[in-house]
């Protein structure tokens, strides 16, 4: 196990009824608040009026900024932007996934500083000061709720970067599972997904070959994802169901995971981001269609790690270590049919002649993120594992 500095400062209040204290949660960091939600959905059941009522309960200035769309876009964070500093906003509201999340983060970044907030993408500037935020969480997925992280997508170059710093941790974050009955069945499954590969980037990525207590954390997360990703399924108000699946999601990225193992890289969503930003494919269902593939171009360069994961996983007992790799990717890939997530690029029509174009674009993620061993050869060579 490596040396690590933990520190996750975001509050939780998790469960039944708990959407009604975002109001004096989020007074306590200003009077003016831009309150950030996504293309409608949650008007469609009440929790759009309990917002707003817990809100004005509190005496809070409300200044709307809707229309945040699945793989957030750069024009709309500028928007945003604009809007809160015009109205002085002391605090972000956000209420949605992890795509309205993440532009509540962008908003809060760039609303403080004077240059463009792209900036903080390309590593060409830091954050440092930005409007402190709130959020009520409406899909179980990308951790956004407990980490410091966020993805946007810039329209004209298709480039799709993420980008964190502990100064964009939520200040609270308010999980009630009810709030994620609504939620239809394919999102329900994009968002495990989603959560699993946030484990499987920390789990296969790190070199440190002793870190016993991580990997049966990120095991049994896995698990979990898959196991109450299947009951809520099966009953989409299962409260018990929907509540596990959601503290799993926020526990697979919220630094716990990656703690201990050094440093971890994230190849498997740098393709993806590539996959959404050029076909603005949902997140979850790019990821599916692209573990498989990676999974199977590394398994032959680290046999060991592959086949205990298959082993702990899907309780794979027979054969060398690369016939339980393969065997454990067949059955990952196996759960991603069953769940109706797609397990190669044939399925999302993402055509092979442009490849090419992918690992390019891939690769200016790459040298943001600074992934060495990735180049476009062996992008393209990812890519054909995965059709």
């Amino acid at each position: 196990m490596q040396n690590f500095v933990f520190h996750n400062p975001t509050k939780i209040l998790f469960g039944k009824n708990t959407v009604p204290a975002i109001g004096n949660e989020t007074a306590l960091f200003g009077k003016k608040v831009l309150l950030v939600y996504g293309t409608g959905s949650i008007k469609q059941t009440d929790l759009y009026e309990r917002i707003i009522e817990s809100l004005q309960k509190a005496e809070l200035t409300i200044i709307e900024h809707p229309g945040v769309q699945s793989n957030p876009v750069l024009s709309h964070v500028h928007q945003g932007i604009a809007l809160a500093k015009k109205h002085n906003c002391q605090v972000v509201c956000a209420v949605g996934g992890g795509s309205v999340l993440d532009e509540a983060k962008a908003i809060c970044a760039g609303s403080t500083v004077e240059h463009d907030v792209w900036k903080f993408f390309t590593g060409k500037k830091s954050v440092r000061n930005p409007l402190p935020m709130t959020s009520v969480l409406t899909l179980a997925a990308s951790g956004s709720e407990m980490n410091s992280g966020m993805v946007i997508t810039k329209e004209e170059t298709k480039q799709k970067f993420g980008f964190a710093n502990r100064h964009l941790h939520p200040k609270t974050s308010i999980l009630d599972p009810t709030v994620t009955f609504s939620v239809p069945a394919d999102y329900t499954a994009f968002g495990a997904v989603d959560a699993i590969s946030h484990v499987l980037e920390c789990y296969f990525t790190t070199e440190d070959p002793s870190t016993p207590v991580q990997d049966r954390l990120m095991e049994g997360l896995v698990i979990n994802s898959m196991e109450s990703c299947n009951k809520v399924l099966k009953n989409p108000e299962d409260y018990d169901a929907r509540a596990n699946l959601m503290w799993t999601a926020t526990l697979a990225l919220n630094g716990l995971t990656a703690a201990g193992l050094g440093k971890v890289g994230f190849p498997m969503h740098m393709i993806e981001h590539s996959l959404s930003a050029f076909y603005n494919v949902p997140h979850g269902a790019g990821l599916s269609a692209i573990i498989p593939g990676w999974m199977r171009f590394h398994a032959p360069l680290a046999p060991a790690r592959f086949a205990q994961f298959a082993e702990r996983v899907f309780d794979i007992r027979e054969g060398n270590d690369l016939e339980k790799a393969s065997r454990g990717i067949e059955q990952l890939c196996a759960w991603f049919h069953k769940v109706q997530s797609p397990a190669t690029l044939s399925e999302l029509k993402i055509p092979t002649n442009e490849f090419d174009a992918i690992a390019a674009n891939s690769m200016t993620i790459a040298k943001v993120w600074r992934m060495q061993g990735y180049d476009t050869a062996k992008i393209v060579a990812i890519l054909e594992d995965s059709v």
